[in-house]
């Protein structure tokens, strides 16, 4: 899903006149409004809006940010990304400066308009059948990824993304991690494709489904193993690789496409507490679905299942899902967020 908030006057963060660069408060809010710069540049190519006539423009140039590239599908030809250069001029007022980024690479989800809402809706599809790297969408925002970071280090980068620009964002990260390169995320909405457990309200009925589908999940991925003879039991776990790399997760529980992270985060702490953390550690870098399309020989590594991640959560209910799913609800100054570091042990 997009969110269609054109107008920056209504709805942009306005009240950050200055930027405090070590407010994670105000990251994320600059975080959200770039990535909705890539859905107005999208939008402004369906609607041939130019020069004065476009919208896009204020949602980067509001924080000195300058356009330095479009990221652009070579199917469809829509619009998919954008990289920023972070430009502060004398007269914009910011704090913290070593702490901003050089560089912000951003990604937009789903724009459900006809010129791109097939392309779009394809690639959706390919996060649900983990494949979302075999696609030509996914190699052209990595090569940007790894061009601006061989260009200024991974320190001064930053990487966001929405929904399906989450799912790329997510993707290019755990890419770079493996290299033991780590990125500063920000994913919005990200896809956690599952049982929807976490919107049972009964939490002893919810809390009994995870550690059955932890049970079957572990022992799926135990037999496999050892069907494979063990033979990368001499390699480095790349799960526990990864545990380094932490991501900011941004969920909401009225949203059915993310808020599974919720519960995946929590479960784990509460199998340690209960003594069968063993069993937690080899379920949650495994699903079903992966060890399944392993088993028919088609390798497949679930793309939603992270080791560490700073996860927050938007307390705020929402009206319907279109409000729960939209980027627009994370930069509101009113919002009243819970937040909780996982670390992979």
């Amino acid at each position: 899903m997009a969110s269609e908030r054109e107008d920056f006057s209504l709805s942009g963060p306005l009240h950050l006149s200055a930027v405090d660069w070590t407010n994670v408060h105000h990251q994320r809010s600059v975080a959200a409004s770039l990535v909705q710069g890539v859905y107005i540049l999208e939008r402004d190519r369906q609607l041939k809006r130019e020069g004065p006539e476009a919208l896009a423009s204020p949602w980067w140039e509001f924080f000195n940010f300058k356009l330095f590239r479009k990221l652009v599908d070579d199917v469809d030809s829509s619009i998919f990304g954008a990289v920023y250069e972070f430009k502060p001029s004398t007269s914009y007022s910011t704090h913290s400066l070593d702490d901003s980024p050089r560089y912000v690479i951003a990604f937009r989800g789903t724009v459900t308009k006809p010129d791109s809402v097939s392309r779009d809706i394809e690639l959706d599809l390919h996060i649900i059948r983990n494949g979302l790297h075999e696609t030509s969408r996914f190699e052209i925002g990595m090569q940007a990824v790894r061009n601006v970071v061989a260009t200024v280090g991974e320190s001064n980068v930053w990487l966001v993304g929405h929904s399906l620009g989450a799912a790329m964002a997510l993707l290019a990260g755990k890419t770079m991690a493996k290299t033991g390169i780590f990125i500063q995320a920000f994913l919005f909405n990200s896809p956690f494709f599952s049982a929807p457990i976490e919107r049972i309200k009964d939490k002893r009925v919810k809390h009994g489904l995870r550690i059955a589908g932890s049970v079957i999940t572990a022992g799926l991925a135990f037999a496999a193993a050892a069907k494979k003879n063990h033979q990368n039991r001499r390699s480095v776990d790349p799960f526990t690789a990864l545990s380094a790399w932490i991501p900011s997760l941004f969920v909401n529980p009225d949203d059915h496409l993310c808020s599974e992270y919720i519960g995946y985060f929590e479960h784990r702490k509460k199998m340690d507490e209960i003594g069968i953390g063993a069993i937690e550690r080899i379920a949650t870098q495994n699903s079903i679905g992966g060890l399944i399309m392993s088993a028919m020989g088609k390798e497949s590594e679930p793309l939603h299942l992270i080791p560490s991640a700073n996860l927050t959560v938007n307390l705020i209910p929402s009206q319907d899902f279109k409000e729960a799913h939209g980027i627009h609800q994370w930069w509101r100054p009113d919002l009243e967020v819970t937040s909780k570091l996982y670390k992979y042990q």
